[in-house]
């Protein structure tokens, strides 16, 4: 636990300390990089997580196209959302191209409907991140986002851990607590007031109060969902990558869902 926990501490430092350099010291193009390579890596293991679980998957095809998807939305500058959403349909017809020149069609519709699932899951959901930093005051919308979404993470991790009693959903994962829900919402609920004054446009306090508890339910959601997939994958982490957090999909997995909901939240008041 305290190895760990340490580990976790460490790795959690050298993430956010690299993303605010990139978010406020670079041009957006740099955090667009920074999303590609995470998608790229992500992208990796979601993939292995399915072959693990034996199922058929379109590897090398899906890192690749799913990688250039945030490259896209960044040469877009986030402006546009017909390229990225155009290049999925092609995705799809390419998939459907690459099966006719398999013998065995017997699991053809599976390994097409993983394939796109896993692009559309981590490189889509993921590149609105990009989106939200081209929009006006787009650096303080992201670390906005980030720091309350990681807050939720946070918060419920060291509730659940120090104390959890109440399971949540056992049979998708047996460590989340109910105890370890209320803590993340709590956390994200701080997060957001504390960050209000720094944002471009002013919320009300309850607006802002909604949006972190929306945010933290969302991105628990987010985590659930993952825990699912590698519960039936019978795998304990994505990977390995992120000493005392697993993987990049363990690490980004509630991001995915808030990011978009966050996104489209805000085209109602910018």
């Amino acid at each position: 636990m305290g190895l760990i926990f340490a580990q976790r501490v460490a790795t959690s430092v050298v993430l956010i300390g690299a993303t605010v350099f990139i978010l406020f010291g670079l041009p957006p193009a740099y955090f667009g990089a920074q999303v590609a390579f995470f998608t790229m890596l992500g992208l990796g293991e979601f993939f292995s997580l399915m072959r693990k679980g034996n199922s058929p998957v379109y590897r090398v095809f899906g890192i690749a196209m799913g990688t250039f998807i945030p490259i896209l939305v960044t040469i877009e500058m986030g402006l546009l959302e017909s390229g990225d959403i155009l290049f999925l349909v092609l995705g799809c017809l390419f998939l459907f191209v690459l099966q006719f020149f398999r013998k065995d069609n017997s699991q053809a519709l599976t390994g097409i409907s993983l394939t796109l699932f896993g692009i559309l899951y981590v490189s889509w959901f993921l590149s609105f991140l990009i989106k939200v930093r081209f929009l006006p005051g787009g650096a303080w919308w992201v670390a906005y986002l980030l720091a309350v979404t990681k807050s939720s993470d946070i918060g419920a991790y060291l509730v659940g851990t120090l104390a959890g009693r109440h399971s949540l959903i056992p049979h998708v994962s047996p460590k989340k607590s109910i105890e370890g829900t209320i803590g993340g919402l709590a956390a994200s609920l701080c997060a957001s007031l504390a960050f209000g004054p720094y944002l471009p446009l002013h919320f009300t306090t309850t607006h802002l109060a909604v949006l972190g508890l929306l945010i933290s339910v969302v991105g628990q959601i987010g985590d659930l969902s993952e825990s699912l997939m590698k519960r039936s994958c019978q795998a304990k982490d994505s990977g390995s990558l992120l000493p005392g957090m697993g993987g990049v999909l363990d690490a980004v997995d509630s991001v995915l869902f808030t990011a978009p909901i966050f996104y489209f939240h805000l085209q109602l008041y910018l």
